[in-house]
């Protein structure tokens, strides 16, 4: 029996070590379109000593981040697929590094369709998925605008503008276009066999700041609840709201009742318990809980540039999985969702192909279970 285990490799390999029908629920966010470089690429044949880098005379330093047939970031140009100096030839298993926004959508359908089935017949799956525009470029060529997909815990000196291959077209996308990823993808899965049941906004308070000067910045991400079939397991109590009365105006105002439990700690298990057990509790006063969630971004202080905030996927977790079920994330990362399964009385399997991570991920949730627990990857 896999749980409470990391998959380290490509997950799309990975997940069919799962068996069929066996996960409660999915909480992830895949790495977004022309967005960065993860450090997973290996170079096969070519020169060894060769940095794989276009107009090295200008700059030969190493930087994160690359799309097309050549990326640009600062003065630095590096070959995508073939090093056009030695003829080595770039393997890598990430996602987000696609040649086209079709490319990436039809390999994240390919990796949910494995998760599909992996989930139980009353599983659910959410995703956090983010948006890129089309920019200038040079010469016509169209380029992600990587300061759209921003994550919480990034820099701008990490994010990377890269340009597609000259004199492309995508399907009527123009330069300055808004690309749409999140309900590309939201449809595809719709018609791939998932239930498409809900957008969520996240609205995050302190978005990244943008120098663009004509549109707004950029303030929300897309979170959407799919389910493996039309009738599924969602405890709405677990996440409704204390609706407060506003004399004022009338009108009812909502406190999450989560919002307390992510400071929860392994220590005090009964007290959790308690809690949770409470916030269940029938009686009046309480509403659904709306579909616009308004949550910080976080970062960890370690080198992981796109962290789940806890905040964000605790109502997904309490109301997708029940007590001892478990959660699965093919896109684990740092382990936040590990990390928020096991403070909440879950399972949890994660999948990560940067070895890195999985180190942080392990201490994360080494850190959360105590000295009493193991993690096993």
């Amino acid at each position: 029996m896999i749980v409470d285990h990391i998959l380290a490799g490509n997950n799309i390999d990975t997940l069919k070590m799962l068996p069929d029908n066996y996960v409660h629920c999915c909480v992830t966010s895949p790495p977004y379109f022309g967005l960065r470089d993860y450090e997973t690429a290996q170079w096969i044949g070519g020169d060894v000593k060769c940095n794989h880098v276009n107009n090295s005379n200008r700059d030969e330093r190493p930087r994160r981040g690359l799309e097309g047939g050549l990326s640009t970031i600062g003065a630095a140009t590096f070959y995508k697929t073939i090093c056009g100096k030695c003829g080595a030839i770039r393997n890598d298993s990430q996602i987000g590094l696609e040649e086209t926004p079709e490319a990436y959508i039809q390999k994240l359908v390919d990796i949910f369709r494995e998760v599909k089935r992996v989930l139980r017949d009353d599983g659910t799956l959410w995703v956090n998925i983010g948006d890129t525009y089309a920019g200038s470029g040079n010469g016509g060529a169209h380029y992600p605008d990587a300061t759209i997909g921003c994550k919480q815990g990034t820099s701008l000196g990490t994010i990377n503008k890269p340009n597609l291959p000259q004199g492309k077209t995508y399907k009527g996308i123009k330069a300055k276009d808004l690309i749409g990823i999140p309900w590309a993808l939201a449809f595809a899965l719709r018609e791939d066999g998932y239930y498409l049941r809900q957008d969520i906004i996240w609205h995050k308070p302190n978005p990244m700041p943008e120098s663009v000067t004509d549109r707004c910045t950029k303030s929300h991400e897309y979170l959407f609840l799919f389910s493996k079939s039309k009738n599924y397991y969602f405890d709405n109590t677990a996440i409704r709201e204390i609706a407060i009365e506003n004399k004022d105006i009338g009108l009812l105002r909502g406190k999450s009742i989560v919002d307390d439990k992510i400071a929860w700690h392994s220590a005090s298990i009964q007290k959790r318990k308690e809690e949770n057990i409470n916030s269940k509790t029938a009686g009046t006063g309480y509403r659904n809980k709306r579909d616009v969630w308004t949550v910080p971004t976080e970062s960890l202080g370690v080198e992981h540039f796109a962290v789940f905030p806890q905040k964000l996927i605790l109502p997904c977790i309490l109301c997708g999985c029940p007590e001892n079920g478990i959660v699965l994330d093919p896109f684990l990362g740092s382990g936040t969702t590990a990390v928020v399964a096991v403070k909440n009385f879950r399972r949890y399997i994660g999948c990560e192909l940067n070895p890195e991570y999985i180190k942080i991920a392990e201490q994360r949730i080494s850190d959360e279970m105590g000295l009493f627990n193991e993690v096993s990857t």
